[in-house]
């Protein structure tokens, strides 16, 4: 089985390179490089610097790492921009 030793990490865009590929960095400061996986191509819709994302990487390459999921912003730490509307 191939991706037995795999393991997931949680970390966040850097950097947007060409065909697909992008700098990661993880909490530790790690950077790395990373690209979207096949099945995430198909509903890829873009990633922006300052994206959380999780991760797949392998014991064998700590370098690169296949992106799974895009991570939802905390709702919480955002401050919601409120408009009042006059009459």
């Amino acid at each position: 089985m191939a991706g037995e030793k795999a393991f997931r990490v949680e970390a966040r865009v850097i950097e947007a390179l060409p065909n697909g590929t992008f700098v990661a960095e993880l909490s530790n400061g790690h950077r790395l490089t990373a690209f979207v996986a096949g099945r995430e191509k198909k509903n890829f819709a873009g990633l922006k610097t300052g994206d959380r994302v999780t991760l797949q990487l392998t014991p064998y390459d700590l370098s690169v790492g296949r992106i799974l999921v895009e991570t939802l912003k905390d709702l919480e730490n955002e401050s919601p921009s409120v408009s009042k509307k006059t009459v």
